[in-house]
């Protein structure tokens, strides 16, 4: 029996914000983004982060998929457009994601569909959406 050795890569990030500017969002493996908020600034919004998430790691998990289908030698790729709609009263939310999929590559209707469905299932921020974790605040 082979033993898998499975590395796991830390989670999770710390926002700051001073007094004035955009707050700074660094993950616990040192990547950085900065943050806007004025509805016209080029950047990522809280929001748009939230839906790259779900694009990013729905895209990563195709390729899983793929692989896992044994269809990766025919799948060229994969892009997810994920937006949603956003409540108009309180609590703002997003009320509903809309997310478009597409799957590159010399793959069948069917297979490009299987590919999609499983993605979702493995997809962590898929998954995480569908039924939202409690969250608890600590305040040092």
């Amino acid at each position: 029996m082979v033993d898998l050795k499975i590395k796991k890569r830390p989670i999770g990030a710390v926002a700051k914000l001073q007094r004035n500017g955009h707050p700074q969002v660094t993950s616990r493996t040192g990547g950085e983004i900065g943050v806007v908020t004025g509805a016209s600034e080029e950047g990522f919004n809280p929001l748009d982060l939230m839906f790259a998430s779900l694009s990013a790691c729905l895209v990563l998990s195709a390729r899983i998929a793929a692989s896992k289908l044994s269809l990766l030698e025919r799948f060229d790729g994969a892009s997810a457009d994920v937006t949603g709609e956003k409540s108009s009263e309180e609590p703002y939310r997003i009320e509903r994601f809309i997310v478009e999929i597409t799957i590159d590559g010399d793959l069948t209707a069917d297979e490009r569909r299987d590919i999609v469905h499983m993605a979702e299932d493995i997809c962590t921020v898929s998954n995480t959406l569908k039924v939202p974790p409690a969250i608890s605040l600590r305040i040092p």
